[in-house]
């Protein structure tokens, strides 16, 4: 994987003004978004459900990181920039690296500064602009190969299987498989199950490589339900572009959701229907970093990453978009999918079988 410097450079000048900004003398790297952003995107994992096999502090000295002894011959030879590799303490494997790295002295953690930690990776930096256009690419692929093999007789299992399948044989993990048959449509989060897909189903992947996520919901076989009450199928689009349009550098979160939200009932839905489900939000590192709501007063940044997934019963739409002054650039595309011109951009609609 092609790794910059000159990135993690600015990195290190980010994350050192948090630290001085915060008032503490060192600042304890944790979680896997935060360790994977610094580290210029390294695999920080072995058990997707498991906390990372390292830690990172950081001091007015520099970077030290903590790896368990049985990851670090690994890491060393496989993720870590040569700068990071010659400033490695081994734990012993009984030892979390969390533990550790707070063992050595007083440090802040991750929770302390989490609003300016989060505003710290929120402005991607060039390596990362490219290393996320080429995964989001690999997935929305991934999800056009998975949906040309199925039919409507297939299990939502199966359906899952084939998207598990592109995605990882593009080096992407797999962290949410989400299918719905005809059956199951009304749930936002359908876990996939035993029910076959039918006339029309909904695929949904949120898929990481190099520490970043593509988030990505399509659909398959007929545009809509078959006895849709309220708007056509595509309304959602218009939701969809109340919140792309209110995203723009220099925007307030909180100023964003109210945009957004307030599309529902300019597109003819329930004007409450925003309660029913999570309208997405900033992503990158984390699948939303963080997940949106009235309340969150994140600004948005400058080459900011955005998931914005708003839904009804039976529609949805997602895509992972980056944002900047010159505008919106939808970052999961696939050429062969079909789409639909809104505004200024090419929105996906349903492949038929």
């Amino acid at each position: 994987m092609p790794r910059s410097e000159a990135d993690r450079r600015e990195k290190q000048r980010r994350i050192d003004a948090v630290r001085t900004a915060a008032g503490v003398d060192a600042l304890l790297l944790t979680s896997h978004e935060a360790v994977s952003w610094y580290l210029e995107g390294i695999r920080s994992h072995v058990s997707l459900a498991g906390p990372p096999v390292l830690a990172v502090r950081v001091d007015a000295g520099g970077d030290t990181l903590f790896v368990a002894d049985n990851e670090a011959d690994r890491l060393v030879a496989e993720e870590l920039l040569p700068s990071d590799a010659s400033r490695i303490v081994r734990v012993p494997w009984l030892t979390p690296p969390a533990e550790a790295a707070a063992q050595i002295g007083a440090a802040g953690g991750e929770a302390s500064v989490a609003p300016a930690l989060r505003a710290a990776r929120a402005s991607l930096l060039p390596a990362e602009r490219d290393r996320y256009r080429s995964l989001c690419r690999d997935a929305a692929e991934a999800m056009t190969d998975a949906a040309a093999l199925l039919r409507p007789e297939m299990t939502e299992r199966v359906a899952a299987a084939e998207l598990a399948e592109g995605l990882v044989a593009r080096g992407i993990d797999p962290l949410v498989i989400l299918v719905a048959g005809e059956s199951r449509v009304a749930h936002r989060h359908p876990l996939p199950t035993a029910a076959v897909l039918g006339r029309r189903a909904m695929l949904v992947a949120c898929g990481r490589r190099h520490g970043l996520i593509a988030n990505v919901t399509r659909w398959v076989g007929a545009s809509g339900p078959s006895r849709l009450e309220g708007p056509a199928p595509e309304a959602i689009l218009e939701v969809e572009t109340a919140f792309l349009d209110a995203t723009r550098p220099g925007a307030r979160l909180d100023e964003v959701f109210a945009a957004g939200t307030a599309g529902y009932a300019a597109a003819g839905f329930d004007a409450d229907e925003w309660r029913r489900h999570h309208q997405g939000g900033p992503t990158g590192y984390a699948g939303r970093d963080p997940r949106a709501t009235p309340a969150t007063a994140d600004l948005v940044q400058e080459n900011h990453a955005f998931a914005w997934n708003p839904s009804a019963p039976g529609v949805k739409v997602e895509d992972t978009v980056l944002v900047s002054s010159a505008g919106v650039e939808v970052l999961t595309v696939d050429p062969r999918w079909p789409t639909v011109r809104v505004g200024a951009l090419d929105r996906p609609v349903a492949r038929p079988y």
